[in-house]
């Protein structure tokens, strides 16, 4: 087994700048360690290796990218222990989560793996006898990513691997709060045999700065953003310019819906699993349950009583269920929703939240309205404001009364309810009788304000590749 260390960690991070990132444990604030930062010519240097590696990379076999990729997904599951320690360490979910992500960050390279020896064209019939038209498909060339601290691996393979199945060049900037991970696996692909100009991580705490040239270079032909949709609209007006392409995975605001005809343990299951994985801080997490009035009091009953058992503490600690938040921000936001809600007339059923470190027990808020700004507003922490609802046209309508689009969940075992409710949420993901709905084989993304594009699934690796049309003329019968 290839092991990790923090000399290869660090080893392609020479060319950088002197100024270092300090990581810290959200858990414990135990620093631990420094990672130093990219400077504007390091990057621009870098942006020229990889348009210039990338020629050649195109020009290898499927075959031959697919099997970098295989050793790559291997090199990952060989050391899915470390990895998930230290994502646990730099993010703070539980350990039992951080090994979830490994694996799940690790299918989409397995999955593209495959995808690279499939992106076929096709032949076209001709308009006229003399002439035969086809498709090709070729990679876009340069891709640039940047991604969030919320899932330090995924984010990061689930856009990488289709890039270079395809036969791109790819570079991210992975959040500075957790670039740890994305050093750690990078080393592993470059383990595998994936060129070190055609794989680069770029760290830095200057957003603005790394945006600024990924969005300004014409050798970057192509960027993949997850994140607020605040910053995804200004990169999108920024890649105008040049006309990039584009893949924007943005904010959320999903509905759980829980219909009268549920099976309500499954329903409180599937609520769990999508409201507090990750201490509530995923973009596909449930933001807002909406419960029939006629089961709104048995729901929020069992659910409080399942809360209850959760463990929040250190993600290293056994039986943890739910670890820190990522920061003091992040606790401060969720606090203030909490207690702007109160103030709006709801009730809070949960431990209070203690006033030091970065720990928010779970919490339910009953006598929600809809309208309340934490109903409003993604949340993007471990809390569960749960509202009543009579009839399904008002609960579609509410529902749907947001400028996001990312995911919807809803439980019921009403076939035509089921069809009805599936067809009319305004989301490009629907959980039905399911909380978590994330796999590699299936299309990911939003609609609305909640981005453009997807991810996983035979679609992802289109996102990294342009159709051109071949017209064969002067052929005679």
């Amino acid at each position: 087994m290839h092991q990790i260390n923090n000399a290869s960690l660090l080893s392609g991070l020479s060319e950088q700048g002197s100024h270092t990132l300090t990581i810290t444990n959200p858990a414990t604030g135990e620093v631990l360690g420094h990672v130093p930062t990219v400077s504007e010519s390091a990057l621009q240097d870098m942006i020229e290796a990889a348009h210039q590696g990338q020629k050649a990379w195109a020009k290898t076999t499927a075959k031959h990218r697919a099997q970098c990729l295989n050793r790559w997904f291997q090199l990952i599951h060989d050391n899915q222990d470390d990895l998930a320690r230290i994502m646990t360490l730099e993010q703070g979910k539980p350990l039992a989560e951080a090994k979830g992500e490994v694996a799940y960050g690790a299918s989409f390279i397995e999955w593209f793996a495959e995808e690279a020896k499939r992106t076929y064209g096709e032949t076209i019939p001709g308009h006229t006898a003399d002439r035969r038209l086809m498709t090709i498909k070729q990679p876009i060339g340069v891709a640039c990513a940047i991604t969030p601290w919320n899932f330090p691996i995924a984010m990061i393979t689930r856009k990488a691997a289709p890039a270079l199945a395809a036969g791109c060049s790819f570079i991210v900037k992975p959040s500075e709060l957790t670039p740890l991970s994305a050093l750690a696996i990078t080393e592993l692909a470059y383990q595998a045999g994936i060129p070190r100009d055609i794989l680069k991580v770029v760290c830095s705490d200057n957003a603005r700065m790394i945006g600024q040239i990924f969005t300004a270079s014409p050798l970057i032909r192509k960027l993949s953003f997850t994140g607020s949709t605040r910053v995804g609209k200004l990169l999108m007006e920024q890649c105008a310019d040049t006309v990039k392409r584009t893949s924007m995975e943005l904010g959320g605001n999903a509905p759980f819906i829980v219909f009268d005809d549920a099976d309500i343990p499954a329903a409180i299951q599937g609520a769990i699993a999508s409201k507090f994985r990750n201490a509530g801080q995923t973009c596909v997490c449930a933001n807002r349950f909406y419960v029939h009035s006629r089961i709104y009091d048995d729901f929020v009953a069992q659910f409080h009583a399942t809360i209850n058992k959760l463990v929040t503490g250190n993600g290293l600690d056994e039986g943890v269920t739910i670890g820190p938040v990522i920061n003091q921000a992040a606790k401060d936001k969720v606090t203030h929703l909490i207690n702007q809600a109160c103030q709006q007339g709801a009730t809070q059923l949960g431990e209070p939240i203690p006033a030091d470190g970065l720990f928010v027990p779970p919490q339910i808020l009953v006598n929600v309205d809809h309208q309340m700004d934490i109903v409003q507003q993604e949340i993007f922490g471990p809390v569960a404001p749960v509202i009543k609802f009579d009839s399904d046209e008002a609960l579609i309508e509410m529902a749907n009364d947001t400028p996001y689009g990312l995911a919807a969940y809803f439980y019921s075992q009403n076939i035509k309810r089921i069809w009805k409710v599936a067809e009319a949420l305004e989301y490009g993901m629907v959980g039905i009788n399911e909380g978590i709905i994330s796999t590699e084989v299936a299309p990911f993304g939003g609609v609305k304000e909640s981005g453009i594009g997807r991810e996983g699934a035979k679609q992802g690796i289109d996102e990294y590749m342009e159709i051109k049309y071949l017209c064969f003329g002067g052929i005679n019968e």
